[in-house]
């Protein structure tokens, strides 16, 4: 990426032309991103975590003054908050979870350009479906495709690579 892109914004930026490019002519881009990608994941399950048992201990606060009154609508935040987590971080501007950007990596739409708010929503809601309905079978697919895609990336047009920029 040349210097004058790096002042453009994460939507305008694109890192390659068409579609991501050939692992055996960028090998750099895709080496090692499998088992990073797992840690990177364990990474963000503390952080989810977290939020939620912080979440937890204020909604039981809000719940007790109402008398239990609010505990669906905390049980619904509860919910929302791996997809929040995930779909803001991923479509903000560093493309990637906090567990990603200590693994340098990032998620970059098929086309090079980032992926943007609704893309990773999408992204985020096909890897949890995913992860229920197969369990751990998607770490499966990745192994079969020399960019390691996962079976939710296929299906939002998406590539986990190497993160070469500096923050």
């Amino acid at each position: 990426m040349s210097t004058d892109e790096t002042s453009l914004s994460p939507i305008q930026r694109s890192y390659w032309q068409d579609e991501a490019p050939d692992p055996l002519d960028v090998p750099g881009l895709y080496e090692g991103v499998r088992l990073r990608r797992i840690f990177a994941y364990l990474i963000d399950l503390v952080i989810i975590g977290a939020l939620l048992l912080l979440l937890w201990f204020v909604g039981m606060f809000f719940v007790a003054l109402t008398l239990g009154l609010l505990y669906p609508v905390l049980m619904v935040a509860m919910a929302l908050v791996p997809f929040l987590y995930h779909a803001t971080t991923i479509g903000g501007y560093h493309d990637a979870t906090v567990g990603m950007r200590l693994m340098d990596l990032r998620v970059v739409a098929w086309d090079g350009y980032s992926p943007g708010y609704a893309q990773a929503a999408l992204q985020t809601i096909l890897f949890y479906a995913s992860i229920a309905l197969t369990n751990t079978l998607i770490l499966l697919v990745s192994l079969f495709n020399a960019r390691g895609r996962c079976l939710h990336d296929f299906f939002a047009g998406t590539v986990v690579i190497n993160d070469d920029r500096p923050y």
